[in-house]
């Protein structure tokens, strides 16, 4: 069994997984395999794993991917993976997700730390990829799918599907993971959209508007004036203009990626926004 060789390998090697990284270990085996086969690699594409634990994931995907890179933080953990395993096309990255420089790859599979999953989702929609298989908080992956209008709605939902079409394929209990986590969990599905549907959004205008995502757009901007870069001078010049801003009277949690996108628009042609 799974579970058996995680606690045989912490015992083994004498350590605790580390809360402060996100160490919460998959122990169910059908959880892995079904992460493996919606990825549906091909024996022509290479994997990112971030977050590689133990290595069961990792071994997975080995089986399938013609190259694994796996990116670990804890040099603990890469002991371990380097001594429990003869892979021939897994190339370990000791560094911090957030900070290294993703290798060129096809398709990402992770049990994420869940810490980092709103910076490390957003850093990989930067790169160009297939497709992506990850596992998330249950709450966070809820937000990631919810529609504009939806109670979840929020700047995670909008920035996500502005670029990607995403879709929750699983939840996953506690117990699936040891230590067992405070909250469940989700698996999420992400294809990026082709590169002209893409929206690229200024983030300081998401942030600006999501501050006060129960306000209607126009007094959600002017209470976050000066998140837009305008001191209290220049928000004194503008504010008339904000009062004008397309879709001005609509809540900002039911604005869609297209309607921030003409929001923003107007904002940089009047001068507002650079």
């Amino acid at each position: 069994m799974l579970n058996s060789k995680i606690f045989e390998l912490l015992s083994k090697y004498g350590i605790r997984p580390n809360s402060s990284l996100g160490q919460n270990f998959l122990i169910i085996r059908d959880v892995v395999k079904r992460e493996v086969e919606r990825a549906e690699i091909r024996r022509n594409e290479s994997v990112l794993e971030i977050g590689p634990g133990l290595g069961v994931l990792t071994d997975e995907l080995s089986k399938v991917a013609k190259k694994v890179y796996a990116i670990e933080k804890d040099s603990r953990i890469i002991k371990i993976l380097r001594n429990e395993y003869r892979w021939d096309n897994v190339e370990i990255i000791h560094g911090d997700a957030l900070k290294v420089e993703f290798p060129s790859f096809d398709k990402i599979v992770s049990n994420l730390p869940y810490q980092i999953s709103s910076p490390i989702t957003f850093k990989l929609l930067r790169y160009n990829f297939k497709k992506a298989v990850l596992i998330y908080q249950l709450e966070f992956a809820q937000r990631m799918v919810a529609n504009p209008g939806d109670k979840n709605y929020s700047r995670l939902s909008l920035m996500v599907q502005a670029k990607a079409n995403v879709e929750l394929v699983e939840k996953i209990g506690r117990g699936a993971f040891y230590p067992k986590p405070k909250v469940d969990s989700a698996v999420i599905v992400m294809k990026p959209k082709p590169r002209e549907e893409q929206i690229e959004l200024n983030e300081n205008l998401v942030r600006a508007l999501f501050q006060h995502r129960r306000k209607i757009a126009s007094k959600a901007l002017k209470n976050s004036y000066h998140m837009l870069g305008l001191d209290r001078e220049k928000f004194r010049d503008v504010r008339e203009k904000l009062d004008r801003i397309p879709h001005a009277e609509k809540r900002v949690f039911h604005l869609t990626a297209t309607e921030v996108k003409e929001i923003e628009e107007f904002l940089r042609n009047e001068g507002i926004l650079s």
